[in-house]
């Protein structure tokens, strides 16, 4: 499998992107990307291609710029006062940041799902079909509930809801409502599915059946994964990308990052030097 190799640059201390290689086309690319907090300079010239049908894995201590970047690919950080973000980030080749782009539309192609499950206080069939009835995905109520139920399928929850559709979301356990989160971001058809620590708040049972569900859906999503749990991004990740203090420090095929990392930093963070 190949991948994207990033070596770090001496100048600027920064990842800079090698030629692909293999025909997986790219979806989304970030150029030049940084973000700034205020005079904080938190993220810095991230050079990295997400390629399409692939489990991407952000891994790095806390602080590092995971999440972070990640927000950036659906402008999440647009509602964060005195953030700024600068370079170049396109998806399927569009600039994402450019300003006739609807931000609306964008946060439609690319979901997000977030640490905590945070179902909306509607039943389940509601938090469902809520995505496509603002943006007018369905024409009756027929149509409607055939998006909750794939939704919810390919959400691996139907089977355990079905009989429930209008029970109070918030009802469900820890592991359900984080797939009922899922269930939602699928549900306005998504091209891309950002997932910030989704298992974090979760039980080892819960987190395995997220884990297969993730493996599932790269069969029709680009997923990218923010984890701490090193063990983790090696069960579900095609390529990991480490930050550390900010910079992208080194992204590639998952088993030759955690196998044979080219930077001293990756190899320190992974054999747990420091984190």
């Amino acid at each position: 499998m190949s991948m994207v190799t990033l070596a770090t640059a001496p100048a600027a201390g920064a990842a800079t992107a090698m030629p692909l290689k293999g025909n997986t086309p790219v979806k989304i690319s970030a150029r030049d990307a940084n973000v700034y907090y205020g005079d904080k300079h938190a993220l810095k010239h991230v050079e990295l291609d997400i390629r399409r049908n692939e489990v991407t894995a952000l891994i790095g201590p806390s602080g590092c710029g995971k999440s972070t970047f990640l927000r950036c690919l659906n402008r999440m950080n647009d509602v964060i006062e005195n953030c700024r973000v600068t370079g170049t980030i396109t998806l399927d080749g569009e600039d994402i940041y450019a300003r006739e782009l609807d931000v609306v539309v964008l946060r439609a192609r690319v979901g997000m799902v977030f640490q905590k499950p945070n179902p909306f206080p509607k039943t389940i069939f509601d938090n469902v079909a809520y995505g496509p009835r603002i943006h007018g995905m369905a024409t009756n109520r027929r149509e409607l509930e055939e998006v909750v139920q794939t939704s919810l399928e390919r959400a691996g929850l139907w089977k355990e809801v079905k009989d429930r559709l209008k029970d109070a979301g918030t009802g469900l356990s820890g592991g359900q409502q984080q797939r009922l989160c899922i269930a939602r971001a699928i549900a306005v058809s998504p091209e891309v599915i950002l997932m910030d620590e989704p298992c974090s708040a979760l039980d080892p049972i819960a987190t395995a059946r997220i884990e297969e569900l993730i493996d599932e859906l790269r069969q029709n999503y680009t997923i990218v994964i923010v984890t701490h749990s090193m063990q983790q991004a090696a069960r579900v990740s095609q390529r990991t990308a480490f930050f550390h203090l900010g910079e992208l420090v080194e992204t590639g095929d998952t088993p030759q990052i955690f196998t044979s990392p080219k930077d001293q930093r990756t190899q320190g963070y992974i054999t747990g030097r420091f984190g």
